[in-house]
């Protein structure tokens, strides 16, 4: 790979993650205090995530993986992105605001696979040469929190600066681009049935209870997950945090570490001490945001949020590298498809939603009672972490075409 492309691969991942990391983490926070929306109505904006994830699937297949190149279909989506967000953070109460998040979110959640699938096109050894380029989407991601912060946008009541300036990014990467390496469509003249786009193939790795168990657990604990993106942002800046935005991006950073020393971690300690640790991590996270304050037990505030590397990258991307493992060659890509539908998709949209409703059942005059609202979320992963170490075994039995649908 040259200097020119991996110069436009490493600028398109940086502003990729930039633009989504400019608006979402603090959107609770914005429709909270500008809009007055209330913690049911913040919950259904962040759902339109997993609705955008499970839409995104159709988009790939059915457009770009056929008709257009991958690059071109980036570009058109920024743009149509860009302006939806730039009207959505113009809008004067939740009623006008939802539907052009909604519409952003199915606009942008398939731009994740396509920018992968333009910097793998591009690469002899996506194996060595793809983290290189992929890191920098999780320093767009910090850079936009730090902004923020710089900023004082939160205090100050200007958040809605967030969804300009994430709009701005969003038409430069658009722009950016159509002059981006050449990747056609993968599978142009060929039939592509509903199963191969929502990962139905690989359907036949739940006849493995390991697998099973996993798989359901993936979906239960994103239910914690949701709370943590949801309403972390607005809790921290209720109970005082500055620059809580920009504090929030030391998770992206701890994300970053912990993937790099995930192979030494992997050889020691294996697939279910892995996923288990991910899983008791999101419990202590919850309990640090229970007890913790922004006076004497900051600390606590800060080693919740620092926690995200493992939370993440020691379950999902653990579970990433176990479903590739064991659904054998054939299956790999339809794998990897249906748990994302089940996760982010499924999971998140039902998370999303019980999220609201607790955090809107301890409303109290002047916030929340948030000790109350997080101890629900680490009952949640304590149990699912429970269920997982007494029945889990790691059974690593490729799937074939056999024991397949």
């Amino acid at each position: 790979m040259n200097s020119t492309t991996r110069f436009k691969l490493s600028a398109m991942m940086f502003l990729e993650f930039f633009i989504w990391g400019a608006w979402f983490v603090t959107m609770g926070t914005y429709l909270g205090k500008n809009l007055l929306a209330n913690d049911v109505q913040i919950g259904s904006a962040y759902s339109t995530q997993s609705l955008g994830a499970i839409i995104a699937p159709f988009i790939i297949g059915l457009i770009a993986d056929k008709f257009f190149s991958a690059q071109k279909v980036l570009g058109v989506l920024h743009l149509v992105g860009g302006t939806l967000l730039w009207v959505a953070g113009t809008s004067l109460n939740f009623d006008g605001f939802f539907p052009f998040i909604l519409g952003y979110m199915i606009a942008y959640m398939p731009t994740l696979a396509l920018v992968n699938s333009i910097s793998f096109k591009q690469m002899k050894d996506p194996g060595k040469e793809f983290p290189s380029i992929r890191v920098f989407g999780t320093i767009g991601w910090i850079i936009a929190g730090l902004v923020i912060g710089w900023l004082n946008w939160e205090q100050s009541g200007n958040l809605i600066f967030t969804f300009k300036m994430a709009s701005v990014a969003s038409v430069i990467l658009g722009l950016l681009s159509f002059f981006l390496p050449d990747t056609p469509p993968v599978k142009k003249g060929e039939k592509t049935t509903f199963g191969e786009i929502i990962g139905l193939d690989a359907i036949g790795l739940l006849k493995n209870k390991s697998y099973l168990l996993f798989f359901l657990a993936s979906v239960a604990i994103c239910i914690p997950l949701a709370f943590y993106y949801n309403f972390t942002n607005p809790f921290l800046n209720e109970v005082g945090m500055k620059g809580a935005a920009g504090v929030q991006s030391l998770g992206q950073v701890s994300e970053t570490l912990f993937m790099l020393l995930m192979p030494l971690f992997f050889a020691r300690l294996g697939v279910k001490k892995m996923l288990a640790i991910g899983m008791i991590a999101w419990v202590i996270r919850y309990l640090f945001f229970a007890f913790g304050n922004a006076d004497t037990n900051y600390w606590m505030l800060i080693g919740g949020i620092v926690l995200h590397g493992i939370c993440y990258d020691f379950f999902f991307v653990t579970g990433q590298i176990y479903t590739d493992r064991l659904a054998g060659e054939k299956f790999k890509s339809a794998a990897q498809g249906f748990i994302t539908l089940a996760t982010y998709g499924v999971g998140m949209l039902i998370g999303s939603i019980i999220s609201g409703m607790v955090v809107n059942k301890y409303v109290v005059e002047g916030g929340h009672i948030w000790q109350s609202i997080w101890i629900i979320p680490a009952g949640i992963a304590g149990l699912v972490a429970l269920l997982f170490l007494v029945f889990f075994r790691d059974k690593n039995k490729p799937v074939t075409e056999a024991n397949a649908i």
